[in-house]
């Protein structure tokens, strides 16, 4: 028991047992590549000193390029398992450390871009589960950045915040853990007279936004009172998504409106920042700074959540794990951030897509936090506010005192001289020639400004945590068709490319400042190089085998259980490592099926699509991932089928593989069985092109046996045969030569 001068834990951890083992299986994986690469020296050698032709020598070096490729990428992983640690907290004990009252203030961003990809009601779900934090209301403050400018948005949330003020008490009174309405109202089906009451007042809501909606503007029979009125006179008939004024509408006030208990409401802020087609807006990175600005002037509350619009809390006892660490100064002087997984609802039971990003999101996090800390992923992150004006030692002074970390807020902040400084603060030309996106704040310069950010931040000095509790903080959504999981990875890979070419390289750049870890960040940065390796797999084993030509040892050669301990060591840790992280074997095999659709289809394409932009050719840019669920889509993903449906440039490298695997894992057989082949020759690449072909079985499915509006569109399965056949035949042509 603690005594009075002797403060109770809130936090531990304890290094997993596993690190030792993986330790041990890197040594000896190391030696089998080095072994690799030794034998591919020696075959190469072999070539050259028998004059082959320059097709034999051009296989040779194709697969040393393809094998050296994958085992840069395994020893970059092998940072993330060196130390992995897990983390408890005590939030039990927290308020025997620090009283309520003295709990910190609180702002929460909240970022959405399209109203209708990211529909209102999602965001206002994801906003009252916030609200609704069991923590002190008069120290929250909500702030929703509307990108996209809309007036369907705003009137969401002016309906949220009349719902919160019943939702809020609701929650409180029956201590109800899941506060997001949608979520609740969907988990309980109780008779109860006031349950029934508040779901009918959100169905209520429900039915109005989704009127505004379906007309595409608020009409005046909606607006119930002047002030309304007045918010809505901003969209002028000029006012587009791309140019329009900056429009900040306070929505609750914390020291004026209260719930229908008395109490005090969370501030509640909506804002779209000034916009001009002459000013550059940098994407979310510029949406977070202009939130960072307009808190600052209304609220600057030491401690910040990010949040994406469809990321809503499942637990309201968040605030408090957070806290577990941030009121723990002599262990963590430096801690700058902490994160929580992305964990989603509504993935079937397979995860056809590999949407849940196990390592990514869970495991990858976990061997991080034993060097640095893990990376900031976006949504479910708390910051200290100084973490975003320089590092630990170096402070970086903002361009006006209001904006600083320490600056104490003392009007209202509907007061005229709060709200023109806010307005002026998120104008379009506010950041010219001052230090936002390079030296304070979010960082400019990348897509993933989740990931540059938090890179950077840590380079900087800061130090990060991984919370995982057991019940998750946050769940949300995900896309349910492979074209917007496919184009989401595309939009990351052209992000994590920026950064490779940019000075703050990990690998130059990140190891003076972190050492290990950069090794972390430089597997991310590296992701759109895995299309190489994986599109030499995917297309020249397959086509030699069809020209009864070996490219890898024999059976009988001693050489083969060096590539057969290679492909089943790799695979096996993956999958207990998926298995030890709480999934299944379902879902890895889902997993690695997606790493292998994706080597020819995102991480290509978005290889291709960030030359484009190096070379000045235009490029289809930014795209927000749709959260639109259509009725028919979710049947098909529920029942684990893929779903194409859209003709795309993806799909037919994708179908152009497929289709060339099975091409020649028929014709492999054929050559073995009825003609009595080299099986000992030509098995690793029978294999090769079997496991292919295994993995493809929902893409021939598509091409060939569907007719729902899922299945691969027509015109890719013919363009993509007559591409694959033509390949077979002028392969053939040219190994022949």
């Amino acid at each position: 028991m603690a005594t009075a001068t002797e403060k109770p834990p809130l936090n531990s951890f304890k290094f997993m047992r596993r690190r030792v083992f993986n330790r041990a299986f890197a040594a000896i994986y190391t030696t089998a590549i080095s072994a690799l690469l030794y034998h591919h020296a020696l075959t190469l050698q072999l070539i050259l000193q028998q004059s082959k032709t320059l097709v034999n020598i051009s296989i040779s070096i194709t697969m040393l390029i393809a094998d050296f490729l994958l085992a840069f990428m395994w020893f970059t992983r092998q940072s993330f398992r060196m130390n992995p640690l897990v983390r408890e907290v005590i939030p039990e004990n927290l308020e025997k450390v620090i009283f309520r009252e003295n709990f910190p203030t609180l702002d929460i961003f909240i970022c959405t871009a399209d109203p209708f990809k990211e529909p209102p009601l999602t965001v206002v779900n994801t906003a009252l589960s916030v609200m609704a934090y069991d923590y002190p209301t008069d120290k929250i403050s909500v702030y929703v950045s509307d990108d996209g400018g809309s007036q369907l948005t705003l009137f969401a949330f002016m309906e949220a915040a009349e719902f919160g003020r019943h939702w809020l008490p609701f929650c409180r009174e029956n201590n109800i853990m899941e506060r997001c309405p949608d979520a609740y109202f969907r988990s309980n089906c109780s008779a109860d007279s006031e349950m029934q009451n508040i779901k009918m007042m959100y169905e209520s809501m429900k039915i109005r936004v989704e009127s505004v909606m379906e007309k595409g503007k608020v009409a005046d029979e909606y607006m119930t009172s002047e002030q309304e009125h007045e918010a809505f006179r901003k969209w002028t008939q000029g006012f587009t998504r791309q140019q329009h004024p900056s429009v900040i509408q306070v929505l609750l006030e914390s020291c004026k409106d209260k719930d229908i208990r008395g109490n005090s409401m969370p501030n509640l802020i909506y804002l779209s920042r000034e916009k001009s087609k002459a000013s550059p807006h940098h994407f979310k990175a510029g949406a977070l700074n202009t939130l960072l600005r307009v808190s600052a002037v209304f609220s600057n509350a030491p401690v910040i959540l990010t949040q994406d619009c469809d990321m809503f809390s499942n637990d309201p006892w968040t605030p408090h794990r957070v806290l577990c660490f941030l009121v723990d100064h002599l262990n963590w002087p430096n801690l700058g951030y902490i994160q929580f997984p992305q964990i989603f609802h509504g993935l079937n039971k397979a995860d056809t897509y590999g949407s849940e990003y196990k390592y990514l999101f869970q495991i990858h996090p976990l061997g991080m936090d034993g060097l640095k800390g893990p990376n900031y992923v976006g949504s479910g992150c708390f910051f200290r506010r100084r973490i975003f004006f320089g590092g630990p030692e170096s402070f970086v002074q903002p361009e006006i005192p209001e904006l600083s970390p320490d600056y104490v807020v003392k009007q209202p902040i509907k007061s005229e001289e709060i709200l023109k400084l806010a307005n002026r603060v998120a104008g379009c030309n506010y950041e010219n020639h001052s230090n936002w996106g390079s030296k304070i704040g979010f960082k400019y310069g990348s897509l993933v400004e989740d990931y540059y950010t938090g890179y950077r931040l840590l380079c900087e000095g800061w130090q990060s945590i991984f919370c995982d509790p057991k019940r998750p903080a946050f769940l949300g959504d995900i896309p349910i068709t492979l074209n917007d999981v496919l184009s989401q990875n595309k939009r990351w890979c052209v992000g994590l490319l920026e950064v490779v070419f940019s000075k703050y390289n990990p690998f130059t750049y990140g190891v003076k400042a972190m050492g290990l870890e950069a090794l972390c960040f430089g597997h991310y940065s590296f992701w759109p190089f895995w299309s190489i390796p994986i599109t030499i797999y995917a297309f020249l084993p397959q086509l030699t085998l069809l020209n009864n030509i070996s490219i890898f040892p024999k059976v009988s050669d001693p050489w083969f259980f060096l590539y057969a301990f290679l492909f089943i060591g790799a695979h096996v840790q993956h999958c207990l490592e998926f298995i030890l992280g709480k999934s299944t074997f379902e879902r890895w095999w889902n997993d690695q099926r997606m790493w292998l659709i994706k080597g020819p289809t995102s991480f290509l394409f978005g290889t291709i699509e960030y030359l484009s932009k190096l070379l000045g050719i235009p490029t289809p840019g930014f795209h927000v991932t749709s959260k639109v669920v259509d009725d028919e889509q979710g049947k098909r993903y529920d029942q684990g089928i893929f779903e194409f449906g859209v003709f795309s440039p993806m799909f037919v490298l994708l179908a152009v593989a497929s289709t060339i695997s099975l091409i020649a894992f028929l014709g492999g057989l054929l050559e073995i069985l009825i003609r009595e082949g080299n099986l000992d020759a030509l098995f690793i690449q029978l294999f090769i092109a079997g496991f292919v072909v295994l993995n493809s079985l929902p893409i021939y499915e598509a091409m060939f046996l569907r007719a729902d509006k899922g299945k691969m569109p027509t015109k890719i399965t013919v363009i993509s045969a007559f591409i694959a056949f033509s390949l077979c035949i002028v392969g053939s042509f040219i190994v022949k030569m």
